[in-house]
Formats: C-alpha cells, structure tokens, sequence
C-alpha cells in the first residue's frame, strides 16, 4: 500500500526532469543555431562571397588583415607600426571572434545537457569534427574559443583538433577562391595539406582518446525555470570563456604584428632557399591572420612575381595555425599537443614548398 503511493509522485518527478532536460536542450540549440546563422547569414558567408567574387581584383590593407583601421606606413616607428597592426587586426576580426566566443558558450551550455558525444573509432572522431568545423567560416584564430568549448564540454581532442584544422583550411568557399586564383596543381596541393594534417590528428593527440578533465556538466536546479536555467548557464559559460581567450588574443596580436613588421613577407628574395622556404613556413604558421587571407595573399605575392615554392609555402601555412591557437590549445588541453599541431603545420607548409620547388 505505501509503495503504491508513492510510485505516483516518483512518476512524476521523473516527468519533471525529463520535462526541465528536454526544455534545456531546445532552449540551447536555438541559441546556438541562432547565432551561428545570424553570423552565418548576416556577416560571414556574404564577405566570403564577396571576396570570391572579386577574383583578381582581390586585396588586402594590412600586414595582417583586409582592412585597416588605423595606417601604416614605412615612415612611422617600429612600435607604431606594431600598435596600429595590433589594432587593424583587432578590428579585422572583431565580428568573428565575437562568434567564436559566443557559439563556443553555447556549445558548452548544449553539450552539459546531452550525453558525451564520441564516437568509438580514431577516424570517427575526426570525421565527427570535419562536418563540424567546414562549415564554420570563421579563421584559426576564431575557432580556438570553439574548440576550447567543445573540450570543456567532453569532446574527443581528435573531434576538437579536427573541427580546428579544418574550420579555416577546408571551408568551400576559400577552397573555391584558391581554385579560381591558382592553377591547378597550386591549388591541388592548397587541398591536400591540410587532408594530410588532418589524417595526422590520431598521432597528434598523442594517445587514443585522452578524457578531459573539465568537463562541464550542470546539475538540474527546480528553483530556476528551464530556460532561465539554460540562459543563466549561457551567459555563466560566456564570461568565463571570454575572460580565458580574449586576454590572449591581445598577447597574440600583438605577437604577429612584431613578426609581421619585423619581418615583412614583402621583401621576399627572388632566389629560392631551403633557409628561405623553412623561414616563410615558420612565419606563416606563426601569424594570426582572418580567414582567406592566406589565399589573397598568396595570390598578390605570386602577381607580383614571388617564386611559387615561396608562394605556395605561404599558402599551405597562412591560416592553417597560429600563434593565437597554441596559446588556446596549449592552456586547454596540453602543450605537447599545441606544439606538435604548429611543428605538423610547418612540416607540411615546407614539404608543399620543397615539392614545387623540385618540380619546377
């Protein structure tokens, strides 16, 4: 008799947290789909098509940015140069960092409420980042926040390396940019880095499936509504993601400016190296630069005569990593793995340069 009573009330407990669970859920994923095709529809993709579009009418204004808010000219001192390329940076890519904070926030509120996503295989996990990450749109430099969030939130580290790469490297439209700028086999090998980085992302790791240690996830709270719930573990997720990565995209930018104006990619020599090639790949994986910058660029460069193994060095490497990403990668998940992720980038960048070189 007493068992009888009580079954009811445990019922509808149990109703009740299915209820405020699945309320959590839907509260989070139209957030997140909000923002992502807000920024999608209303910023990314139209810019993206539009630098499409120009074809060879493309440009850009800053060492390290298309746009420039403040000017820089070979006149002005060494430490105004580097201020006013911090800042044309900043300002390049104020929209999309916004995002990548932003959706990094949601995601870590969506996946605190549903299971751990994982797949059983190496090459699962992988792939579960590629149709992740392509297409995002936004540059290495935007997604580290991302990924930051999706290991947080207990993502594999290959899921979280994949959605990285492949986020800048493999977006349609710049692949379509550099198909339309370059010839053919420039181009092909522009595709292949970064499918043979991410077939690397398995030994990158390090080990098969490392378990983070800071996974978020939230316990229920009846004194809230679930979708106040939901919003208060968004905005609590924002801050703290915004106070780990914006900090650090300051130290980043103004590290590239001092690498981009100390050593201006400009004054390439016509006559190729190996010294040459090895310092154009370290530089470009170095730099933080806005996604498609690395395949305007590469393309100005080779207008204006560069050697192609310079050139095609500077394609493979540009934007495929950054400094801004070890910083990210480093504090998140482990140095090691940021190192060997910039160390892979550099090699393939070299070996993409070396080959033309020989074919030439």
């Amino acid at each position: 008799m007493s068992l009888a009573a009580t079954t009811p009330s445990i019922s509808a407990a149990d109703s009740t947290s299915r209820h405020f669970a699945l309320v959590r859920t839907s509260v989070a994923t139209c957030l997140g789909l909000g923002i992502a095709l807000f920024f999608w529809i209303d910023s990314r993709y139209p810019a993206l098509l539009k630098k499409l579009h120009s074809g060879r009418g493309i440009a850009v204004k800053g060492a390290l940015s298309f746009d420039a808010l403040w000017p820089v000219t070979p006149a002005m001192s060494l430490t105004t140069r580097f201020g006013h390329t911090t800042v044309n940076w900043m300002w390049t890519n104020r929209i999309g960092m916004t995002f990548g904070i932003l959706f990094g926030a949601a995601m870590i509120t969506l996946l605190s409420t549903l299971p751990r996503i994982r797949m059983k295989t190496a090459a699962g996990n992988t792939l579960l980042g590629v149709i992740g990450g392509a297409p995002l749109g936004v540059c290495a430099n935007c997604v580290a926040p991302i990924g930051r969030s999706l290991f947080v939130a207990g993502a594999s580290p290959m899921t979280v390396l994949a959605t990285m790469i492949s986020s800048p490297a493999l977006n349609v439209v710049v692949l379509a940019m550099a198909f339309t700028l370059f010839p053919l086999p420039i181009a092909l090998v522009r595709l292949a880095v970064p499918l043979v980085l991410l077939a690397t992302v398995p030994l990158l790791t390090g080990r098969p499936d490392p378990v983070s240690e800071n996974i978020c996830k939230i316990g229920q709270s009846q004194a809230f509504h679930p979708v106040a719930f939901t919003l208060k573990n968004f905005f609590t997720n924002l801050g703290r993601l915004a106070l780990a990565t914006v900090p650090l995209m300051v130290v980043a930018a103004l590290l590239g400016a001092i690498v981009a104006e100390t050593l201006p990619v400009a004054s390439i020599s016509p006559h190729v190296t190996f010294a040459g090639i090895f310092l154009l790949a370290l530089i470009g994986t170095f730099v933080p630069v806005p996604i498609g910058f690395d395949v305007a660029f590469a393309f100005l460069l080779m207008a204006r005569g560069v050697p192609a193994p310079y050139v095609v060095t500077l394609l493979c490497t540009l934007g495929a990593f950054s400094i801004y990403s070890v910083l990210i990668l480093g504090r998140t998940m482990s140095w090691r793995i940021a190192a060997r992720v910039f160390g892979a980038v550099m090699a393939l960048g070299i070996a993409a340069g070396l080959v033309t070189w020989a074919a030439l």
